[in-house]
């Protein structure tokens, strides 16, 4: 567990499904929608393999016993070389936890632990209104204006 000032942070494994799913809760919060991320949450057993699976990582920020903060991400095996690529599928901190390092304390050490996997990148996507997660990101990395496509499955 690592401390940062008045927040510690550990990477959650099988046996912290009840700090996955507060971690959960503070992303519904964060992201405004509840129902997606509390709504109809995974079962013991999904959240049990997804949390000791090699290509998931998912880190939380505590103050005392409570989740204020985290990010989940996925560790993707490239296959035109042997390297991996680190995606931040979701990052957050409760509203009354920001501006006190967080985030980027999450982002640094999810920088440990790609570096310690090998990996070659991290990236994440970020909506250009959200001026805060633009901000962030532009501070710790460089900037690629993308396009980004769903496509439905049949």
């Amino acid at each position: 567990m690592m401390n940062a000032g008045s927040f510690t942070m550990r990477s959650l494994g099988p046996r912290d499904i009840e700090s996955m799913r507060a971690l959960l809760g503070v992303l519904g919060e964060a992201f405004e929608d509840k129902e997606t991320y509390c709504g109809a949450q995974p079962g013991l057993d999904y959240l049990e393999r997804l949390l000791g699976s090699d290509c998931f990582i998912a880190l939380a920020a505590f103050e005392g016993d409570a989740v204020v903060g985290g990010l989940a991400a996925y560790e993707l095996q490239k296959f035109e070389q042997e390297r991996s690529e680190i995606y931040i599928y979701d990052l957050a901190v409760a509203a009354a936890h920001r501006r006190r390092g967080i985030a980027t304390a999450l982002i640094e050490e999810l920088t440990r632990i790609a570096a310690a996997r090998g990996a070659w990148v991290i990236f994440v996507q970020a909506e250009p209104e959200d001026e805060p997660a633009v901000a962030l990101y532009t501070k710790l990395g460089a900037r690629e204006d993308v396009l980004h496509f769903d496509i439905a499955p049949e």
